[in-house]
């Protein structure tokens, strides 16, 4: 891409979101539908206003690591046992029953076996990205419910990065035996390496400059993209590397200096990431994968809400925060995108069902935010009793 279509990119995707974003907050309706659209619109298989695909890859995965990191930072690391020792139950129950429902919808709709499976893969997850961006801070995320949203989510994304890495065990064939071990081991040297590297270095180089901000918002982005790096040369994902630095540092006292710093410019790559989304959909596949994707999105929609009331109740959590937890984590995710992304690119998934899983993605995005911005506490819920920062 010249520098010149890069710089039409940018303005085309920030000016049309704002354009976009006025139309949709003036309807009371959720940005990320307008981003979305957006991207559609102007997208290789519309307007081909920005037909870089390329690009639009590249930018929303920035986004999917900052919004890891930033998750990260507000997570103490005990704190995040006790969650996972609450939550792993319910995360990999209702994972079992969405895929088992996923797996129906594309074996009814005539995909092969193979197929299938990974289309009820790609259901077991939700969408961190709308979950996040949905949630408000001062009324839910310090409290009960809030923490347990977020529990289940980073579970599902570490299932999420497993899956992956046993597509693209399937794609490779046999795998050695040095390889497996090394791959087992990666997560755990990361950890190690982000502790060590936070506790005698970075925090001391925090200390010694804090009162520098410009140095502040460099060392914090330097490390997350740092981490990020060193997790995929070790054969991990970038987010799960920017998620493992995030957490390092959130014991740190300057830590929340931090995440309100880099906010601006995780909102920058995800307002990309969500024209990225909807820039990416082909329509010339449409006409063939609406019905079923329509079936996939209805069925998750009315699935996941269920599912989560009644594994959460069953440990003692009261219904409404529940049937709350349940509707706000009723959508897929961006790793149900990457994870067929992965399949397609491995040559284990057609692009028959990849597409069908791209659309559903879709409208599982904008339904649940709809629903959740009509009941619950949202910064853009359409009732003011509701709208909460």
């Amino acid at each position: 891409m010249s520098d010149d279509n890069l710089v039409f990119s940018i303005f085309l995707i920030f000016s049309g979101a704002a354009l976009f974003a006025t139309i949709a907050l003036y309807a009371r309706q959720a940005m990320l539908v307008a981003y979305i659209a957006l991207g559609a619109l102007t997208g290789p298989s519309a307007l081909k206003l920005v037909d870089d695909a390329a690009l639009i890859e590249q930018i929303s995965e920035i986004g999917i690591i900052f919004l890891l990191y930033l998750l990260g930072l507000n997570l103490y690391p005990q704190k995040l046992l006790q969650l996972f020792r609450e939550t792993t139950l319910v995360t990999l129950a209702s994972s079992l029953a969405f895929c088992a429902v996923g797996i129906g919808v594309g074996l009814a709709f005539g995909m092969s076996t193979t197929d299938a499976v990974l289309i009820g893969t790609a259901t077991m997850f939700s969408s961190t990205i709308v979950a996040l961006k949905l949630l408000p801070t001062t009324v839910l995320h310090h409290r009960h419910t809030g923490e347990v949203i977020i529990s289940v989510l980073l579970l599902q994304d570490l299932v999420a990065i497993l899956a992956m890495l046993g597509i693209e065990a399937m794609s490779q064939g046999e795998v050695p035996l040095s390889q497996t071990v090394m791959t087992i081991l990666a997560l755990p040297v990361l950890v190690i390496v982000a502790w060590i590297g936070e506790r005698f270095i970075l925090i001391k180089l925090f200390i010694r400059f804090d009162r520098i901000q410009e140095y502040v918002f460099l060392l914090a982005l330097g490390w997350c993209l740092g981490i990020a790096q060193a997790g995929h040369a070790m054969g991990l994902s970038y987010e799960i590397g920017a998620f493992i630095a995030g957490v390092a540092v959130a014991t740190s006292p300057i830590a929340r200096h931090i995440a309100e710093s880099l906010k601006p410019l995780r909102d920058f790559f995800l307002v990309m990431f969500f024209f990225a989304l909807g820039a990416g959909f082909d329509f010339s596949a449409f006409e063939s994968i609406v019905l079923p994707a329509v079936v996939l999105a209805v069925a998750m929609i009315a699935v996941k809400p269920v599912v989560f009331r009644f594994l959460l109740v069953r440990l003692a959590e009261t219904p409404r925060l529940a049937w709350e937890t349940g509707a706000r984590l009723g959508q897929m995710s961006e790793f149900s995108l990457l994870l067929v992304f992965v399949a397609v690119e491995a040559g284990v998934m057609g692009i028959k069902a990849a597409s069908l899983v791209q659309l559903a993605t879709i409208l599982t995005f904008v339904a649940s935010s709809y629903l959740v911005v009509m009941r619950y506490p949202t910064p853009i819920a359409l009732s003011d009793k509701l709208r909460r920062d």
